[in-house]
């Protein structure tokens, strides 16, 4: 498990599935970015990322290349890069297709357990 405030890169379906697994039997908020090296708008959401991950220790980030990862890709329905999954316990809790870095934003803020 990768540190609090870093990007998990699941670079093979086995990392995918042992990093899944472990954060399963976590209560935080795991997000799910799913994106392709190519793609410019997923580019400009990394460093949006990457801030959010050292704002939000208590939340998981995960980065998912679509292009690598297709088995994985297709199990959530992703079709459009960006693309964010917000889970709990294994279980999709929300979405955000695109760059829409508020809503973004909003659906962590109300997703995540205030302590």
């Amino acid at each position: 498990m990768a540190e609090d405030g870093k990007i998990i890169n699941c670079e093979t379906v086995a990392s995918w599935n042992e990093q899944f697994h472990t954060v399963k039997a976590s209560k935080k908020l795991v997000v799910v970015n799913f994106t392709a090296s190519w793609c410019e708008p997923s580019r400009y959401m990394i460093p949006i990322l990457v801030e959010l991950a050292k704002k939000l220790p208590d939340v998981i980030f995960f980065k998912v290349d679509v292009d690598v990862l297709k088995t994985v890709t297709r199990d959530f329905d992703v079709e459009v890069w960006p693309t964010f999954i917000l889970l709990k316990q294994g279980y999709i809790v929300d979405r955000v297709v695109g760059t829409r870095k508020d809503e973004l934003q909003q659906k962590i803020t109300l997703h995540t357990p205030k302590v």
